[in-house]
């Protein structure tokens, strides 16, 4: 009985070990090709795009100072319909200068305010240039009429400020787009101009602080 027993052991233990064989081969894994490894999820493309791959113009725009004291603005899109913004709550600003400029691609006009608060506008190609109030048609030079309005305006005697004592119209022979521009009055809060241009091109509006303008751009599609 003894001989047996000890055959039994034996034979136990030989299974025993022949299976802790098979379990570390097992765990080997034998062929690392079937091993995919730890998982390392790539990125998942964006679908919002950056912002900054494709900026559009600022409201302040950054660049060189140019001869009319306004910043140089970089190239910009623009279209010929109406451009409004409103003007903060109080405004009373005068106009106090007058400046047009050729710059590479656009000619830029800039009114320059004094008064308190910021400005707010509507710039507009109109028929023809009719005077606010009296209603008078005004001659004007080129083929497109672009109305500004000014709002938050207010009279010298409201503002404390001087108005513009210039030329006006004022004309600058070197430009491409722009062939005069025309100051007008003070009417219900707004101070009303005009530009006239070579023709019904796009444009754009924006304002800049210190000093506070209101800057329009009529873009030249000829160069």
């Amino acid at each position: 009985m003894k001989g047996t027993t000890r055959r039994r052991r034996a034979a136990a233990l030989t299974a025993g070990v022949a299976t802790a064989v098979l379990v570390i081969t097992a765990c080997s894994g034998g062929d690392d090709r079937d091993d995919p490894g730890p998982s390392t999820p790539s990125p998942a493309a964006s679908s919002t795009p950056d912002p900054s791959a494709s900026a559009g113009p600022t409201d302040t725009p950054t660049g060189s100072t140019d001869d009319d004291g306004s910043a140089s603005a970089p190239p910009f899109p623009a279209n010929t319909e109406p451009d409004t913004s409103e003007p903060s709550a109080g405004a009373a600003l005068t106009v106090t200068d007058v400046r047009v400029g050729r710059h590479d691609g656009f000619d830029r006009v800039v009114f320059e305010l004094g008064g308190t608060g910021t400005p707010g506008w509507r710039v507009e190609y109109v028929p023809e240039a009719v005077e606010d109030g009296s209603g008078n048609v005004v001659d004007l030079d080129g083929d497109g009429t672009l109305q500004v309005m000014i709002s938050g305006s207010g009279y010298p005697t409201d503002t404390g400020v001087a108005e513009y004592a210039g030329p006006n119209p004022l004309r600058v022979a070197e430009t491409d787009e722009v062939e005069e521009v025309l100051l007008g009055s003070v009417f219900e809060g707004s101070t009303q101009a005009f530009v006239g241009t070579d023709e019904v091109s796009p444009f754009r509006v924006y304002a800049l602080t210190d000093p506070t303008r209101v800057v329009v751009e009529v873009r030249n599609d000829d160069v």
